[in-house]
Order: structure tokens, then sequence, then C-alpha cells
């Protein structure tokens, strides 16, 4: 098992799972996050070694991309199980299924938000601003894209904006900051980049754009959340196909469901999606075969957070993977046929019958 996005949740999930399907585990965390990780497998290896389990079937390998090569190389890890981006996601796939093994892939997760006209805007604000604001856009599952019907854009974006203004940034370690710093350096470039790209295009930026300068935010990865309207609506646009791991929200505003429904569907990912309606001929479509084609979607709730226990993952270039929920241990056990027989005779295939 391995992964290069700062988020532990995936492990414990899978690790719960593998463990429960007889298997010993090799981790290998995000190069970024070692001394958590070792913290974390010490509690492991600590609960497993009291109920008589040697610490050793919870393993953990720290490194950059050599121990991942190897991971992923090794005929003797049967299945993989990479939480990351898509690009590093392609090579992992790739270089597994050259020697025939398994994988389950959570890679990208640009996530989409339809607002209707009949939306009860007292519920799909703060979910919004959530999904787009909690841990600094960091979630697989963050609220990256944002579709307003006309009726009612003006003043979800004025309400959304208000809650916008409310946001202190602070420490992460702190239960009740909703907003702390991006994981690295590297994000903090491409949030600088992306807002960048969103000026040179003239998209409108409402609120945010800019790194908290004021001490003693100056010395970390602090940035505002921001939401921006670009001038192009065309899902195929750098700026709507490809996930910002940061608290960058595009929004654009639609006529008519089925086109909502499209710039949904059009983005390479398939992670998590969100409807927000009273209307049940719209949740009919939204949820039906013309529907949103992502793993997770919900309707009156947001993108990310409600899919505690139910099967996680998604579809398209997110990897088709998926965690959690009622068959997820079944990607962790070998499969076989068996047939025994204990007759004077040798039943054959399709009924044939001859004498040797």
């Amino acid at each position: 098992m391995g992964g290069t996005k700062p988020v532990k949740k995936n492990y414990t999930r899978n690790l719960a799972l593998s463990l429960a399907a007889g298997n010993a585990t090799i981790w290998k965390p995000s190069p970024s996050t070692p001394l958590c990780s070792i913290a974390v497998t010490k509690i492991v290896a600590r609960v497993l070694e009291k109920n008589g389990i040697p610490g050793a079937v919870a393993g953990l390998v720290t490194g950059g991309k050599d121990a991942g090569a190897a991971l992923t190389e090794s005929r003797d890890i049967e299945l993989v199980s990479f939480t990351g981006s898509e690009n590093v996601g392609r090579i992992v796939g790739k270089t597994v299924m050259a020697r025939f093994g398994k994988t389950i892939l959570e890679l990208g997760g640009n996530n989409a938000s339809i607002v209707m006209a009949d939306a009860d805007l007292s519920l799909a604000v703060p979910s919004v601003f959530f999904g787009a604001v909690g841990t600094a856009g960091q979630r697989c599952t963050s609220t990256r894209r944002l579709y307003l019907h006309r009726d009612i854009a003006s003043e979800f974006l004025e309400r959304l904006q208000k809650l916008y203004a409310t946001i202190r940034p602070a420490d992460p370690l702190v239960e009740s900051t909703l907003l702390g710093p991006l994981h690295s350096s590297a994000a903090l470039k491409t949030y600088g980049d992306t807002v960048t790209h969103l000026r040179s295009i003239n998209a409108e930026i409402l609120t945010g754009g800019n790194r908290y300068m004021d001490a003693p935010l100056d010395a970390g990865n602090f940035v505002e959340p921001t939401i921006a309207i670009p001038k192009s609506t065309d899902p195929k646009d750098h700026i709507w196909s490809t996930e910002i791991f940061a608290p960058i929200l595009n929004a654009a505003i639609f006529d008519n469901l089925e086109d909502a429904i499209a710039w949904n569907n059009a983005v390479p990912q398939g992670l998590s999606s969100s409807l927000w309606t009273r209307d049940i001929r719209s949740l009919g479509k939204w949820i039906g075969p013309g529907g949103s084609d992502t793993g997770i979607v919900n309707v009156n709730v947001g993108t990310s957070g409600a899919e505690i226990g139910a099967a996680f993952g998604g579809n398209k270039s997110t990897g088709w993977g998926r965690e959690s929920g009622g068959d997820a241990w079944k990607q962790y056990v070998r499969w076989s046929s068996c047939t025994i027989n204990f007759s004077d005779s040798a039943p054959l295939a399709q009924g044939v019958n001859f004498t040797a």
C-alpha cells in the first residue's frame, strides 16, 4: 500500500480492510510526512502487539520515488493501493499491470456542486463554503467547481462571499480551525500559478487571490481562499479540467440542468459531485443514467465529508478504485473457484460424455 497525498484516512481505512482480510501490509507515505507516518505506525504496532500480532504486519517504508518504484515493481506485493495525483497514478497503474498485479487507485477529484433555482440556500451556501475552504482545499473531495442557476447566482455568491469574509486562518492543530496552511511550498506555488493564470485569462476574482502576509502567517504557507468566475465555461479549458489542490473555487452560471450536468461530466476526473434541489424530477435526472458520472453522487449534501461508511472512490481518471463500503474488502482477497468431486465418476464440461 502506498500514497503521496498527505491524508492519513486513506491509510487507516485501507489498513483495517487489509488486516481483516488476513494480509500483511507495507505503507509508503508521502515523502513530506515521514515523522507523522512513523508516529502512526508506532501506534498501530503497539495495538497489534498487545493483541499478539507482530507489529511488522503493518510495516512502513519512507522515502521518495525510488522507494515507491521498488514497491510497485515487486512481484511480492500482489495489491498496490495508491492515493495521489493522476500523473503518478497512471505510472503506478501501468507498472503494476505490467506484472499482472492488482491496484486500487484513488486519484484526482475535480468535484462540482450544482445549485438549482429551487435549492435551499441556507443549506447549500455553508456546505459549498466548507467543501471549498475546509482543510485549505486539500481534500480529495474538496469542492473546486461551482455551477449556479442564473436565477439564484447573484444571491448565492453574495452570501458565499460574506462567509469567506469571516475566515480566520489559524493553527491546524487547534480543533476549531477551518483554514490552515497549504501542505508545502510546492502547493503554495501551484496556488500562486493558478491565480496568475486566472488573472491572465481575465477571470473575475470575487475574493482572495493572495497570500496572508501579516505576521505570523507570512512565515507559513497560508493563502486566501479564492472565488473566481472565468470568462469561459468550456470544461475542456485548463482552469476547469485540472484539479488544483488548493482553496480555489471556480464558478459558472447555467440556465438548464442538462448543461450543468454536461459540464460536470466533461472533465477527466470523476470522484464526487453534488446537486442542490427540491425538485424530484431534477433529482431523477441527476442520479439516473444520464446524470452525474462520478463515483460519489450526492443530493443536498456537499461534495466533501458525507461519504463516511459508503463506498469511497471515483470513476474515469480518478481511478475506479473503491475504499470503504460493504464490498471494499473483496479487493483485498484472492478469489478462486473450487470444485471438489467425491463421486465415482468425473463430470465433464458442457455435459460431454465419452469413454476413454
